[in-house]
């Protein structure tokens, strides 16, 4: 018998009807408690592409679109929001978003997917393209994790608070896991996690890249000991926490927890002659470190990756400005 498509209640020619209950039939295909899970990441993004293919595409303001009524990320990852920046700037936008009209203002719309491009759109001032669906609240939050599923551009962690604002919202499990994909067990699994860690040491922590379920279910275990919340509230905001690269951050507190940390984390004797750069403008900062062998330039902010393509793409022009005023140096000119 084939299988009811996920995504078959957003293809109807006629806007979905709201629905009271989550357990009514939305029109996507529900995991029940002894199914796994069914779609591979490769199937989603077939079915996520259905939402906008072959739809009218229009060009908004993205000044009249909002975001979503519900939260998928926990912050922007500025080097891959700066790389899709650059890709609309040259190319254009390739991939329309999908938005709604607004339940409760006229003339606007909210966003489905796509809330990236349209924060480009709104950096390049430029309309964004959108597909417009009239969508109940029910499928807007289904097709918006699997979307999220179908790229799987979100850590374990944003995918676990995804489901939990979604669960505080009073949506059921079955939706939850049509949303995010997941079987009964493991959502079950996942929404233990919140449940133990305090919001505040989660968020401190941020996404944590490549950080996934046995990590985080492991630190649950040592977060529901009353000494360690209490331990772990005070380390998150140290200052060796905070001023930690985000990727370090959830291995010093469960090493700080765990009673790992036998040894202090060795830092990077500074070379003598390293020092820091800003532009006069502030746009764009940088630490220069000169060993004699090896230099390098690490360029931060929001324009570091604009002006490190420039230099890159002038390095022979500067290079032979360098060789000329060396040659003018030895000659005495």
């Amino acid at each position: 018998m084939a299988r009811k498509n996920i995504f078959d209640s957003l293809m109807r020619a006629e806007p979905p009807e709201a629905v009271e209950e989550d357990q009514q039939d939305s029109g996507f295909r529900k995991f029940g408690a002894a199914k796994s899970i069914s779609s591979s990441i490769d199937e989603l993004a077939r079915q996520a592409s259905k939402l906008t293919e072959g739809e009218t595409i229009v060009e908004i303001d993205p000044e009249l679109i909002e975001g979503s009524f519900v939260s998928d990320r926990m912050q922007a990852d500025d080097e891959a929001y700066q790389e899709l920046l650059v890709a609309i700037r040259e190319r254009g936008q390739d991939t329309p978003i999908l938005v709604r009209p607004h339940p409760d203002q006229n003339g606007r719309y909210m966003i489905v997917f796509g809330h990236r491009r349209v924060r480009v759109a709104r950096e390049l001032g430029r309309p964004v393209r959108a597909v417009v669906k009239a969508l109940a609240d029910i499928d807007h939050i289904i097709a918006q994790g699997q979307e999220n599923a179908a790229r799987a551009n979100l850590t374990f962690i944003e995918r676990v608070m995804f489901a939990e604002r979604l669960e505080t919202l009073g949506y059921g499990r079955e939706t939850i896991q049509s949303a995010l994909s997941v079987d009964y067990q493991t959502l079950s699994k996942m929404l233990t996690i919140p449940k133990a860690i305090p919001a505040q040491i989660i968020e401190a922590i941020g996404p944590a890249k490549g950080v996934g379920r046995d990590r985080w279910l492991e630190l649950r275990k040592l977060l529901e000991r009353p000494r360690n919340t209490e331990a772990a509230a005070a380390f998150v905001a140290s200052e060796e926490f905070t001023a930690a690269d985000q990727e370090q951050r959830f291995d010093l507190l469960f090493n700080h927890l765990s009673g790992a940390r036998k040894k202090p984390v060795r830092k990077a004797i500074e070379p003598k002659n390293a020092r820091a750069w800003a532009a006069p403008d502030k746009q764009v900062t940088g630490d220069i470190r000169n060993t004699g062998k090896t230099f390098s330039l690490a360029l931060k902010a929001r324009d570091a990756g604009r002006f490190g393509e420039y230099l890159a793409e002038n390095l022979d022009r500067l290079y032979e400005d360098f060789r000329n005023t060396e040659k003018a140096k030895q000659t005495g000119d």
